[in-house]
């Protein structure tokens, strides 16, 4: 036995020399360092030595056990630092850090407010934490009045008042232009609105709208579709045919909604357009007479134009991205995109 301890050392010795690559060391430990491996083996012999010849077999194992796994410790603790210690190779190209750039929400933004600029449209913006009345009550929507329900609402928990909203459209800020400026009045409302709807694919709780105020004397539907058309004509497509289709608002009468030629398939037909070759692209109307009333306007004199639309809508048919997280994730594959 103590001849084969002998043997195995030198065997052991021979192969720790010709050691030459952490791969070398561990086709090693996989031959006898292992549980059914040469030195496991030796320890398994022992318990057929004589009682007698055990103590001295038992330290001659142990010491050799000891000595293979110092040598062992050193030969990988060598391969592992010369591992982190590696060359750099300075004729590789640098990793450039990845750049920012203006978000694809924002660059359309400015792009509506630069064309409605310049129509004569000036910028008008408000808080986001409204009251009910500017919200809903002067843009004649009754407290049990069935378009309340259209919305739904984040009320704001105060201490002394129960009508504080987030609000859920930019319809608000037109009230308080109203009651704060008389006619003529021109201008768009750019902003963040927020609605308590489920996350999905084509909602957010949180979105951005921009609505347009037209009021002056003689103001007519023909004054609201022609600048309607004349933004989406230099907005999407010059050559782009128009429809207008009877809707309901509750600040407006008559309503309508606008539609366009896909930008994209020139009506023909597509993904983005459900294949109807229609666009949808604002709602729209003649101010109401009672919200003209309301805000302090004679609509007996004064007659008005208001449309919105919203930005995430226009963005992703802009781009063509088909998931509205998208725009919110910050991953800069999308972001980078846009510059």
């Amino acid at each position: 036995m103590l001849e084969q301890i002998d043997s195995l050392r030198s065997l052991l010795d021979d192969e720790f020399r010709a050691v030459q690559s952490a791969d070398d060391l561990e086709a090693l430990r996989l031959r006898h360092l292992v549980k059914k491996g040469t030195l496991q083996g030796l320890v398994d012999q022992l318990r057929s030595v004589p009682k007698e010849d055990k103590p001295t077999v038992g330290k001659a194992l142990n010491e050799l056990r000891t000595w293979v796994e110092n040598r062992f410790d050193q030969l990988e603790s060598s391969f592992a630092h010369q591992q982190k210690v590696q060359r750099v190779d300075v004729t590789l190209p640098s990793r450039r850090p990845s750049s920012g750039s203006i978000h694809p929400i924002t660059q359309t933004v400015n792009d509506i407010i630069g064309i409605f600029s310049s129509m004569g449209f000036e910028v008008a913006e408000g808080g986001e934490v409204e009251d009910d009345a500017h919200n809903f009550g002067l843009l004649n929507f009754p407290p049990d009045h069935p378009a309340r329900d259209m919305q739904d609402t984040f009320f704001v928990e105060a201490a002394d008042r129960g009508d504080i909203l987030l609000r859920t459209h930019t319809s608000s800020v037109q009230v308080r232009v109203m009651q704060s400026t008389p006619p003529p009045i021109r201008c768009i409302m750019p902003g963040r609105v927020y609605r308590n709807e489920a996350v999905s694919a084509r909602s957010l709780a949180e979105f951005h709208q921009v609505e347009g105020l037209y009021i002056d004397k003689h103001v007519t539907m023909a004054d609201l579709k022609g600048t309607i058309m004349s933004f989406a004509r230099r907005f999407y497509n010059e050559s782009a045919e128009f429809r207008f289709r009877t809707s309901y608002f509750p600040f407006t009468e008559p309503s309508a909604e606008v539609d366009m030629t896909c930008f994209l398939c020139s009506g023909q037909g597509c993904r983005v357009c459900k294949h109807s070759g229609w666009l949808e692209i604002c709602g729209c109307g003649m101010v109401h007479p009672s919200v003209l009333r309301a805000c302090g306007i004679d609509p007996e004199v004064y007659s008005g134009f208001a449309f919105g639309f919203g930005v995430e809508r226009v963005v992703m048919m802009r781009t063509g991205i088909d998931d509205i997280r998208l725009l919110y994730e910050n991953d800069v594959r999308i972001l980078e995109q846009f510059r």
